[in-house]
């Protein structure tokens, strides 16, 4: 068949498998200015994971269901998208397939024109039993475009002249239901008895029983109370996820009147807000906290919907401070090397594919700061050496329950928790195998703090062992 009757079918009215319309293209060598993204796919009876790959990306670029001439008015075969390789995943009705965009297809500086493009219509595709994005390299100029966190890690650590350990933060607990004056005696006890943060939770905004400008005011005066106690910088994330903008500046606006460090908002807020609120934390000095409320719905299944290491990724580019990452240990959804890839994308600067943590792609963040990962969720200081060991150091612990509902009260369930940190840093920095010996180091802290010790008695044995549904494909080859 000669060049003009491939031309000719091409452009033939009518439906042409995708995959014939320029749509697969397994000899294509991506760009470096590409974006890259790997796809799990799973397709319907009869479909070949070449044509349903070609779809994926057809779809998420410029194809529709039939030929359509006005393609011709375009540079079509820049547009394209291109689905260039397919891999099985052995055991399973499962492909991965790598596709890649073209720079051009996507607006400057834009989550939401990015996400819209991307995942905007093929999830709902017949032609697929299941689609679930894995992962995007995001090609450093187009990083550029975006102004990320507004401080980053180490800003972060200037601002309260914090470093060489984890931060320490707690939840207040019930997170509905408490007034004002209530809620800011749990802020002052815990930041008291040790913790350098307290925060509201994602769904205490402006109810009934407690309106957002008492809790602001009251809050700030425990934060005040406790920062002229202890002589260390402390702060309490002040939610000021609301309906409307108009009511997220003003709110972010008197916590900022009132002296308040930090700010948080809500992943449900939406990209555009998400990326509003962040040029607000910039312009005015404030730190941006981004909880992840709802990520679950999307991210946790295998086969369907987002990897979280893909909205970590839009998160760090959207401008947040800190973004809840999980915990491994604790009593949400975690695979210790799965959450090594999300932490590796918030805090690495230039890193290569490591598919056993869940990296197929290779990422380069240039100068873009750093987002301090926050674990929360069922952890307890009876986990400190295990939390250290899979986390690290630039990362927030946050005790809710593990400090507030501390027997003798909340200022010694955050003194429980500071004091079995220091002991875990300085084994740490001794040299020690804090891992392993890591329950001992706890046990000889207890010796010298009633409070551990108590903690150590009631939560010791507490854990949350349940077979993770989001597991790597890979894992590192036995160095024999």
């Amino acid at each position: 068949m000669n060049g003009r009757d491939n031309a000719k079918h091409r452009w033939a009215a009518g439906v042409t498998p995708y995959a014939q319309m320029g749509y697969w293209q397994p000899d294509y060598k991506p760009l470096p200015t590409d974006v890259l993204c790997l796809f799990r796919i799973v397709p319907q009876e009869g479909v070949e994971p070449e044509e349903a790959a070609a779809a994926v990306a057809g779809e998420s670029s410029t194809a529709t269901w039939t030929v359509v001439w006005t393609d011709r008015l375009t540079a079509h075969e820049h547009y394209q998208a291109k689905a260039y390789h397919v891999a099985a995943v052995p055991g399973s009705d499962q492909y991965l397939a790598y596709v890649a965009y073209a720079i051009d297809l996507f607006e400057e500086g834009s989550i939401a024109n990015l996400t819209s493009s991307i995942i905007g219509n093929v999830f709902s595709f017949k032609a697929l039993k299941s689609l679930r994005l894995e992962d995007m390299r995001i090609p450093l100029p187009y990083v550029k475009t975006f102004l990320g966190p507004p401080h980053g890690i180490v800003m972060e650590r200037e601002y309260l002249d914090k470093y060489g350990r984890p931060l320490l933060g707690a939840t207040v607990k019930p997170k509905l239901g408490l007034s004002a004056r209530n809620y800011a005696r749990v802020v002052y006890e815990a930041l008291r008895g040790g913790l350098d943060f307290t925060k509201d939770d994602e769904n205490i905004n402006s109810q009934p029983f407690m309106r957002w400008r008492d809790r602001f005011l009251f809050a700030m005066e425990a934060v005040n109370q406790a920062v002229a106690r202890s002589g260390e910088i402390k702060g309490h994330y002040l939610n000021v996820t609301a309906a409307t903008m108009e009511d997220m500046y003003e709110r972010a606006d008197f916590a900022r009147e009132i002296g308040s460090p930090i700010i948080m908002i809500d992943l449900t807020v939406g990209y555009t807000a998400i990326q509003s609120m962040a040029r607000w934390a910039r312009q005015n000095g404030l730190l941006l906290h981004l909880h992840r409320a709802g990520h679950g719905t999307f991210t946790r299944q295998k086969t369907h919907g987002i990897s979280f290491r893909v909205l970590a990724k839009w998160m760090r580019l959207a401008g947040v401070d800190h973004l809840h990452a999980g915990t491994v240990v604790g009593k949400l959804e975690g695979d210790p090397h799965i959450v090594s890839g999300y932490y590796q994308t918030l805090r690495g600067m230039r890193y290569d594919a490591d598919p056993a943590i869940g990296l197929y792609f290779e990422q380069d963040w240039g100068s873009m700061p750093q987002v301090m990962p926050v674990a929360s969720g069922g952890i307890h200081a009876g986990q400190m050496h295990l939390l250290l060991h899979y986390l690290g150091e630039d990362v927030i612990f946050q005790f809710g329950g593990g400090t507030i509902g501390h027997p003798e009260g909340i200022a010694a369930g955050a003194t429980a928790n500071r004091v079995a940190l220091e002991a875990m840093i300085q084994a740490r920095n001794e040299g020690r195998d804090f891992f392993n010996e890591g329950p001992d180091i706890l046990a000889r802290a207890a010796r010298f703090s009633p409070a551990l010790k108590t903690a150590l008695d009631i939560w010791r044995d507490v854990s949350f062992d349940f077979a993770s549904t989001d597991t790597p494909d890979m894992v590192p080859t036995p160095n024999w």
